[in-house]
């Protein structure tokens, strides 16, 4: 059997967590004992580094994978891997990252799986520029009505395909991300010689976008601050997804320019540190398919605030503190109970490591490649 994989987001320089995930789950498809009973096409818009497999035995990987470059294009999917795809069919296509192919007519396509990760661009349009808002929304519909099978990465998204596109049940299957153990990459030294860290911090890791709801965040600190003197700062780790601007702004009208620091995109390497470092983690999303940086938290050992909607209850359990997002009350609340109190922050960062042991990257595969097999073998 051929299992051919999209794996152009695996490739990505700097991932968020959709490239993680896709990093992550061909790895581990590939370092299963039974990938071997199986050959392996991984379609790439761009020769890979050679560390792309590089963990594991990537030398017996090479009898039973390989790499189809196809050229690099402006909707590469929908073109390059489109054509790829009809010409050589795979038994079955896993696409890691939300887009089918589009190929008319349907039929042309090889059997299919395909991962939603989340649906936030029906519930904050806003968020996104006007192409996307056209995009997003059809290509999803397109791969939910087309794909053999859907995986889910939580039953909150499965839920939302169900009502949104109404997607039967029995074509999702629900598969959780997961997140690795913690490594030492970077020391603490070196994190804090390229990153401007203050001594003690609580920490928010993510994109800079308006579904995170960091204006509030910011907000609540600063209505702490006005209150009593605080031996803690904020610290904002992530790349720009159109909030910097804003948020900066509201930074400097707020007086807090010493306090807020912007640390721009943080490498892979450079994050277990900068987890350890937190005195607590913030992550007060209006809405995530996942939210794996929860996890990333609770396996450094870090207590967690988030908020009760979407997924964050089901991937966060009750290790972590959760409040409504809207409420700046709430999240002032919540940060200053974790700054203060060191019993609950205990309790917490107990949970967590408890908590991300139901979460594991080998079980993820394991499932996925359980997918893929069931619809190979029934075909589309």
């Amino acid at each position: 059997m051929l299992i051919g994989i999209d794996a152009s987001r695996a490739l990505r320089a700097q991932r968020t967590g959709t490239e993680r995930y896709a990093l992550e789950i061909i790895r581990h498809l590939l370092y299963l004992p039974q990938a071997a009973a199986y050959e392996w096409r991984l379609y790439v818009d761009a020769p890979p580094p050679p560390t792309f497999l590089a963990s594991g035995t990537g030398q017996t990987m090479a009898s039973y994978s390989e790499f189809c470059i196809l050229p690099g294009q402006r909707l590469w999917t929908h073109i390059s891997l489109a054509q790829e795809v009809v010409r050589r069919p795979p038994d079955v296509l896993f696409i890691p990252a939300h887009v089918l192919p589009f190929v008319l007519p349907a039929r042309r396509l090889p059997a299919s799986v395909v991962t939603i990760h989340d649906l936030g661009y029906h519930f904050f349009p806003q968020a996104h520029s006007l192409f996307q808002r056209l995009y997003l929304p059809w290509s999803t519909r397109w791969s939910a009505q087309m794909a053999s099978q859907l995986i889910a990465v939580s039953e909150a998204t499965a839920l939302d395909l169900q009502r949104i596109y109404h997607t039967p049940r029995s074509k999702i299957t629900i598969v959780h991300e997961a997140t690795n153990r913690p490594t030492v990459a970077w020391s603490d030294q070196a994190v804090r010689s390229r990153y401007p860290l203050p001594a003690s911090y609580a920490l928010y890791v993510g994109t800079l976008q308006p579904r995170k709801n960091l204006a509030r965040l910011i907000q609540a600190y600063h209505q702490l601050g006005e209150h009593q003197p605080l031996a803690w700062d904020l610290v904002l780790a992530g790349a720009d997804g159109g909030e910097g601007k804003p948020l900066r702004e509201l930074v400097a009208k707020l007086n807090l320019n010493r306090r807020v620091h912007f640390l721009g995109y943080v490498a892979d390497e450079a994050l277990p540190a900068l987890y350890w470092g937190a005195h607590f983690f913030c992550f007060p999303s209006l809405f995530e398919g996942f939210g794996l940086p929860i996890l990333e938290a609770q396996t450094h050992g870090v207590p967690v605030m988030s908020t009760n909607n979407s997924s964050l209850p089901e991937i966060a359990g009750d290790a972590a503190i959760l409040v409504d997002p809207t409420d700046v009350d709430a999240l002032a609340d919540a940060m200053l109970q974790l700054s203060q109190d060191e019993a609950l922050r205990q309790r917490l960062i107990a949970a967590g490591y408890e908590n991300v042991k139901r979460f594991s990257w080998v079980k993820a595969a394991q499932e996925t490649l359980a997918v893929l097999e069931k619809v190979a073998r029934r075909g589309k």
